[in-house]
């Protein structure tokens, strides 16, 4: 008789079945840093812009400036369309701290809006209605890869003559469906290549453009307030030293050359799982975007609806584990809950905020696995929805 593993039973997936590990490298990459250390030129150089050129054409953006992060990308593009005191940047509250934080670091204020519960993408609706006439940007964010509902935001941006700057973070190779990568489809959008990311080398950032004059004042931030073709004694603007290094342009170069043929992978589990799991009560797979020509996943995102599964997240992603498979339960508070904003002294009075599906999505519901399982094989997308049923047969038994 079938018992689940917490119970003593044989679990799905025996634990000498390895899940894929990332990050994924080869001899591309210890070539590569090889050749930069034995050049002498380590700083940033003629890699890093062989690497930006490769980056604007795999996002299909006309141009490409590098960071030293996500989080400093996003706080380069801020600057350089002159946000600051007074104005206010409208951010989705599930999503990672930066999003919000830089916004506060120029000096301008985020007002939150709440998230669609099937994407936790920005909802525009909800953006719409927090817009005020001191309003000067969204700042959706592509959770996990979907991108959120640019049409409806760049519609809600002509009328109120708003930026739009999209957190791309999780969205490297994500196409909209005028063909337009992710990042560029608002006035800029910025990346991560942090540790965890599908291209990585560890940190690193990019901002993506397809207006020159912004790309350019973006670069001039970056580079010590620098001019294009200026002198190295000649500063224009406060900027910052945020440059990329030739070392990580090296692996990141490496990085983008099977991040075409991971996205396709990723992309096929996906559909699988989407398919598989959506059969299962109570499981509700983020939509795979039918507007997107291609999607990117950093995060295999689904939801839990507890009454009609039969247990609470908490309960299943515990059962789930001891079968073979650990589900993330996401960010456990909405942004605006966070110290930072709660114990802020200056207005606006975070603690009165209040964003149904973000507080449903951090409570309840939300869960996560992350890209690189989407890695594996058919086989193994099989033991995941295996484990799903199996627990979902069971979720009576299991208590919280």
């Amino acid at each position: 008789m079938e018992k689940l593993a917490i119970h003593g039973g044989v679990p799905v997936r025996s634990p000498d079945q390895p899940w894929p590990r990332w990050p994924v490298w080869d001899e591309q990459e210890r070539s590569a840093l090889l050749q930069v250390l034995e050049s002498g030129k380590w700083n940033y150089g003629e890699r890093v812009h062989t690497f930006e050129a490769a980056f604007a054409t795999f996002q299909k953006a006309d141009r490409c400036v590098t960071a030293t992060s996500g989080t400093t990308a996003l706080e380069t593009c801020l600057l350089a369309l002159g946000i600051g005191p007074g104005d206010e940047i409208i951010v989705p509250p599930y999503t990672f701290m930066a999003t919000a934080s830089v916004v506060l670091r120029v000096g301008a204020t985020p007002v939150f809006a709440d998230v669609e519960a099937e994407t936790f993408c920005l909802d525009p609706v909800a953006a719409a209605d927090a817009v005020t006439p001191r309003t000067r940007a969204l700042l959706p964010v592509h959770f996990g890869g979907l991108m959120a509902d640019m049409d409806a935001l760049r519609d809600l941006a002509a009328r109120h003559d708003l930026f739009i700057v999209e957190d791309a973070c999780h969205a490297w190779g994500t196409i909209w469906r005028d063909g337009t990568g992710a990042g560029a489809v608002g006035d800029c959008g910025c990346f991560s290549f942090q540790m965890s990311k599908n291209i990585t080398a560890g940190e690193g950032g990019a901002i993506v453009s397809n207006n020159p004059d912004l790309a350019e004042r973006c670069r001039s931030y970056t580079n010590c307030g620098r001019g294009a073709g200026t002198g190295w004694y000649q500063h224009f603007l406060m900027g910052s030293n945020l440059r990329m290094t030739e070392f990580q342009a090296a692996v990141l170069s490496a990085q983008l050359t099977r991040l075409p043929e991971q996205v396709a992978v990723r992309e096929k589990n996906a559909a699988r799982l989407n398919e598989w799991l959506g059969e299962v009560p109570g499981l509700y797979p983020t939509p795979r975007g039918d507007e997107l020509l291609r999607r990117s996943y950093h995060l295999y995102c689904i939801r839990i609806e507890p009454e009609e599964f039969g247990c609470s997240r908490q309960a299943f992603i515990r059962a789930a584990a001891a079968e073979g498979v650990s589900f993330s339960p996401g960010y456990p508070v909405p942004l605006y809950r966070q110290p930072m904003f709660v114990e802020r002294p200056a207005p606006p009075d975070y603690r009165s905020v209040s964003c149904p599906n973000t507080e449903k999505l951090c409570a309840v519901s939300a869960m996560w696995l992350p890209h690189y399982l989407l890695l594996a094989e058919e086989r193994d997308m099989a033991d995941i929805a295996e484990i799903c049923r199996k627990v979902q047969r069971h979720a009576g038994e299991i208590g919280d």
